[in-house]
């Protein structure tokens, strides 16, 4: 028994390929032969070339006289710095502990003087003390 799913042997597709080649060369012979009654019927003569006139348009500006342009303005900025630097200094020993100087940070601490800050300092924080060893700001 044959094989269903094989492929079509190659005189098989030749039985289909050859008359559609054959049907659409005479469509297009029929169809481009084939523009009218009256066009068999017509002769066509040549006509004799004749002159023609040319006609050439030239359209010319003038550009309106330039104006000097004025010379460039040079501005000069002068930019100044100014450091401001500020200390806080400890309060007097007045007996009220540590809470009357207050550091935000190290760098506030060291500008002031004060660092390192030692736990009973005027200023000292535990925000200012990193490890818990009881001096800040080391």
């Amino acid at each position: 028994m044959a094989n269903p799913y094989t492929t079509a042997p190659k005189w098989a597709r030749k039985r289909y390929v050859l008359p559609a080649l054959a049907l659409a060369f005479f469509l297009g012979i029929g169809a481009g032969g084939a523009s009218g009654e009256d066009s068999k019927n017509t002769e066509t003569k040549p006509t004799a070339a004749s002159p023609q006139p040319t006609v050439t348009v030239t359209a010319t500006t003038t550009a309106p006289p330039r104006k000097p342009e004025p010379a460039p303005t040079v501005t000069v900025t002068a930019t100044a710095t100014k450091t401001i630097r500020v200390t806080a200094t400890p309060a007097a020993d007045s007996g009220s502990g540590a809470g009357d100087v207050y550091y935000r940070n190290c760098d506030a601490a060291r500008a002031a003087g004060a660092a390192p800050v030692r736990t009973g300092d005027p200023g000292y924080g535990r925000h200012l003390d990193r490890d818990g060893d009881g001096v800040g700001c080391e």
